[in-house]
């Protein structure tokens, strides 16, 4: 079977509501792919599905009224679902629709506890799944066929897509914006909501350390604020350490308790995401791309691009730019 756009030509997304949903989850996918606009066009179609159309109640003090059914789910693109809730039986009927939408081609996406509607449906079987740390050791245990991250923002397989809660929630649609309509597109709808236009999934979750309050002298900010400003340049650690005015020992460490990650790692995906930003805006050759952003060989850019974001520059290039001439002009 496969799936057939509507008459319109849009891409059509089915999200998933069900009683006691909450209303804020079961906004995010809406905002996001319901609220991009290019050249006075809506290139997506969102429709709220329920497995039992009507009025469902919410924990927000207002129920909410949906229309359509799994008939809708089963004929998408893309189907999201945006919560789940703990103990929550997943019925044969919805199990089946999940199914029979895959089949047809269309990716199904979990965010947030969403993931444990995925797990449940066993499309993730032998395969990995992101969902929100602090459920993850429990859907480790309810589903032990599938593989749980809790270290990343969202994992993206292809046809299944997973992700943390809340922010890491629109940063994953907004992942899924820029695979579809290119990266000019999501850039500007990030800006409209006042959001990061992108985030690597591979980023962690959850750093355990309070963010400094605004009076503090943040040093390690300011270290993080260099080296951002000088990535076409050799950063070398005792050097970046007495920007901060810290010993490399006291700084390694003090960095990590920030970030979660040891400067030389951070360093690096901040070249990659550098990279990335230069291979989807710009025609610059390998050569100088790897200059402007410290990676100093090609050879060294197509390593660690593959190694932190999962392809090579050349087929990242190919996957974005040519979509953002298509897309917006």
């Amino acid at each position: 079977m496969q799936s057939h756009p509507p008459a319109t030509g849009k891409r059509t997304v089915a999200v998933l509501a069900f009683e006691g949903n909450s209303p804020f989850h079961l906004s995010v996918p809406s905002l996001v792919f319901g609220r991009i606009g290019i050249g006075g066009k809506a290139p997506y179609q969102v429709d709220v599905c329920a497995e039992h159309p009507g009025t469902l109640h919410t924990p927000a003090g207002f129920d909410i009224q949906v229309q359509h059914g799994l008939d809708r789910l089963v004929r998408a693109d893309t189907v999201v679902i945006p919560s789940w809730e703990f103990g929550m039986t997943m019925s044969e009927e919805l199990r089946a629709a999940l199914h029979e939408a895959h089949t047809a081609g269309a990716r199904i996406v979990g965010l947030c506890l969403g993931s444990w509607a995925v797990a449940a449906s066993g499309l993730a079987d032998g395969r990995e799944v992101t969902t929100h740390w602090a459920s993850a050791d429990k859907l480790a245990r309810a589903y032990p066929a599938v593989r749980v991250r809790a270290d990343t923002l969202w994992t993206d397989l292809g046809d299944v897509v997973t992700s943390a809660g809340v922010a890491a929630a629109l940063d994953c649609c907004l992942h899924l914006v820029r695979g579809d309509l290119g990266s000019r597109a999501a850039t500007e709808l990030a800006r409209e909501l006042v959001t990061a236009p992108h985030r690597s999934g591979s980023q962690a979750q959850y750093i355990p350390v309070a963010v400094p309050e605004p009076a503090d002298d943040d040093s390690i900010e300011r270290a993080m604020v260099w080296a951002r400003t000088h990535l076409g340049e050799p950063i070398d650690l005792d050097g970046w350490a007495r920007v901060a005015l810290m010993s490399r020992r006291t700084f390694t460490r003090h960095f990590r308790e920030r970030t979660g990650s040891s400067p030389q790692q951070w360093l690096l995906h901040q070249r990659a995401d550098r990279a990335r930003l230069l291979l989807e805006t710009t025609d610059d050759t390998m050569e100088r791309i790897a200059a402007e952003t410290g990676f100093g060989t090609a050879v060294s850019l197509r390593h660690h691009f593959h190694r932190i974001l999962g392809t090579s520059p050349a087929a990242h290039r190919s996957l974005f730019a040519p979509r953002d001439a298509a897309h917006v002009g």
